[in-house]
């Protein structure tokens, strides 16, 4: 293992729980759960918003994962949330709420900032029950046989095996940039280049290491030889939960759509 990689954050690091999630085959668990995640992306009204934290809720403390999980790993999707809708309650809408300075407050732009949010948020923390309640291998082991394409499945296993390789070797380029002086945290075009050249720097590496790995896979029998798929073995209540997940997904958009 490289030095440096640090497998703290590992995604795999509560595949051996025991919940009913992490006991249900994971085919029918992606099936299930997208059925839900895909429901609650074609959700329009605000009045749904209970709804989907509320299953979120349930399905989340069925998996037995950790709270603290969720607040560490929805800071990057928090401020990409942010980003997206922080200025929707102050440019859409027509019912003016209150006056922020030059600004208005409209409850249409409010509302559907928070519907946005919401859903992304509960969207992210399903996905988190996907990949956090088996291990990632097995994970795509059940999308290829649920017919995910080989490459596409090598490609998100070579991304899981470097990526932590890749953020070592970053943290690296940056200890050795702070040592020669470079203040990350001070705002100058001295640093943005300096990160800048760190960054280009990095992509360089890693296309030289993704070629490196390619041609060692292809000497290797990559491409000739069909990859070992991965045993499933479904039991009645694997059906049953599948189907409670369609289920609740349908009931979902019908009642979002009669509100």
């Amino acid at each position: 293992m490289p030095v440096g990689l640090n497998h703290s954050h590992d995604i795999d690091a509560y595949a051996d729980l025991k919940s009913p999630i992490h006991q249900w085959d994971g085919r029918f668990k992606i099936v299930g759960l997208l059925a839900i995640i895909f429901a609650f992306a074609s959700v329009k009204q605000i009045q749904s918003l209970p709804i989907l934290i509320a299953i979120t809720v349930v399905i989340y403390s069925l998996s037995n994962l950790p709270w603290r999980l969720i607040w560490r790993r929805l800071l990057i999707p928090g401020y990409v949330v942010t980003a997206i809708v922080i200025f929707l309650p102050f440019v859409s809408g027509e019912t003016v709420l209150a006056h922020v300075g030059p600004f208005q407050l409209r409850q249409e732009g409010l509302y559907l900032a928070l519907l946005i949010a919401g859903r992304l948020f509960c969207i992210v923390i399903l996905a988190f029950v996907v990949f956090g309640t088996d291990s990632f291998i097995r994970t795509i082991g059940a999308l290829r046989a649920l017919r995910l394409p080989d490459i596409m499945a090598d490609m998100l296993l070579l991304t899981y095996r470097y990526l932590y390789e890749i953020s070592a070797f970053f943290n690296q380029m940056q200890t050795s940039a702070r040592i020669r002086g470079f203040q990350g945290k001070q705002f100058s075009f001295k640093n943005i280049g300096t990160l800048a050249s760190l960054i280009g720097h990095l992509f360089i590496r890693s296309y030289e290491k993704s070629e490196r790995v390619y041609k060692a896979m292809v000497l290797r029998g990559y491409g000739t030889v069909n990859a070992q798929q991965t045993q499933f073995k479904s039991v009645t209540f694997d059906y049953l939960k599948t189907a409670l997940c369609v289920f609740i997904a349908v009931l979902l958009l019908v009642w979002d759509r009669l509100i």
